[in-house]
């Protein structure tokens, strides 16, 4: 695959590339070395709440809600804003726009962006691109999302659905239950206990910790506070994982506004409450997905700890520098195996972290101070940006009963399977 010819574009500089992908991979990061240096200066985002539960409550009033919010923190008014990037995976084309026109009707380039339940993290990949590449000074990243009850499901039946490839190749692997995404990681997780030892109690005690967490986040879907049985003890889903370890869906938005270096030193009143975007890599699947013969691989283990690794590089960072993570636990073994490809465990070694509480107030690093998305929520557009608000407040000093003292360090890692990965890496401007 890494002959094959490609065209594409610098990021930095717009100029055409051509070679093989290969090739095209070390010059795009041999621009990411030149390119413009991006900040968040302002983020927002509704509560999350249980699909339909909150009367007449639609995506365009979750838009307005959220961007508010984010234009309100940055200081800063829509006209500012040169382009916008909308993330949400229910609904028809151009929603983007239509969420976008309750904050203002300027002419702005709007893009409407797809990324299964990365989507969130992807709007706002695209937004920091278009500040890399020197081509705007404010960008808007939003996300929204209003599901329907109950499990996933597909919307059009009459094509081959996206994940068929993956679900085929994990099928040879353990057979095939409904849902299909609790199937899936429930996999990785039997998987993974198989291999390194880990227990159906490790985790269990990811869903105890997160639900713990959320019961300090007002935006957060559940805040109720559980015991360990409450979370072993709850319906089975598949294997080993129980309702409890499970996200739920949802509704909500969330919202972020970038800035260039330019721009942030020419409005400094915005820098004491600006955080750089110190590291950002997108991943998708490669041969070695399908060829793995692993059910952690096939649910993005390897493109995490490719980006991971991409964006330590980037940063000068590594995984000892972090203080605080939002990670993407969809499914409580998603948490636990996404310890490992972040590399804040030794593979194999993710459930010792729980097993010294490593990764709750106290320990090594606090990941999901939010709750994640098993207690927070996860309405799919609206998940990374939630991430990106919650990681952006922490680095402020401003997550109230939340707080991890002293953070400096951020990372965010969120996935859509079918497949996406992109993990972010902020520090405080003014560090």
């Amino acid at each position: 695959m890494d002959a094959a010819p490609a065209i594409a574009y610098s990021s930095a500089c717009m100029f055409p590339v051509v070679g093989t992908l290969s090739t095209f991979r070390e010059k795009w990061y041999m621009s990411k070395r030149t390119a413009e240096r991006v900040f968040v200066v302002g983020v927002g985002m509704t509560k999350f709440e249980k699909p339909g539960s909150r009367e007449g409550w639609d995506y365009p009033a979750m838009a307005k809600e959220s961007g508010t919010r984010a234009l309100e923190d940055a200081g800063i008014s829509y006209g500012d804003v040169e382009i916008a990037f909308a993330g949400y995976c229910y609904g028809e084309s151009t929603s983007g726009q239509r969420g976008i026109y309750e904050l203002g009707l300027t002419g702005i380039p709007v893009m409407n962006v797809n990324n299964n339940c990365s989507t969130g993290s992807t709007a706002l990949y695209l937004a920091a691109e278009s500040i890399r590449g020197g081509r705007t000074d404010v960008a808007l990243a939003i996300g929204f999302e209003k599901m329907q009850k109950g499990s996933l499901g597909t919307t059009f039946n009459d094509r081959e659905q996206p994940m068929t490839k993956h679900i085929m190749a994990l099928a040879e692997i353990a057979e095939f239950a409904m849902p299909a995404a609790p199937w899936m990681f429930g996999v990785a997780g039997v998987e993974h206990n198989e291999r390194y030892g880990s227990t159906p109690e490790h985790f269990a005690k990811i869903g105890y910790k997160n639900h713990k967490h959320s019961v300090n986040n007002p935006y957060s879907q559940f805040r109720d506070e559980y015991t360990l049985d409450d979370i072993l003890e709850s319906r089975v889903i598949y294997g080993p994982l129980t309702k409890l370890q499970c996200s739920p869906t949802s509704d909500g938005s969330g919202a972020a506004i970038l800035v260039s270096e330019s721009y942030l030193q020419e409005h400094n009143e915005l820098l004491p409450h600006a955080t750089e975007i110190v590291g950002q890599s997108m991943i998708t699947d490669t041969p070695g997905t399908f060829e793995s013969k692993s059910a952690q691989t096939l649910v993005g283990k390897e493109m995490s700890r490719r980006a991971a690794q991409e964006v330590y590089d980037q940063s000068g960072l590594g995984p000892d520098d972090v203080d605080v993570i939002e990670l993407h636990d969809c499914f409580s073994a998603n948490e636990l195996i996404t310890y490992e490809a972040l590399q804040i465990a030794a593979e194999g070694e993710g459930h010792k972290l729980i097993d010294n509480d490593e990764t709750t107030y106290g320990g090594k690093v606090v990941v999901n101070p939010s709750g994640g998305l098993i207690s927070k929520g996860h309405p799919l557009g609206a998940t990374g940006l939630a991430q990106c608000a919650e990681l952006n407040w922490q680095l402020r000093g401003q997550a109230d009963a939340r707080q991890v003292a002293g953070a400096k360090v951020a990372l965010q890692h969120n996935i859509g399977l079918g497949g996406a990965v992109v993990v972010t890496a902020y520090q405080p401007a003014d560090r």
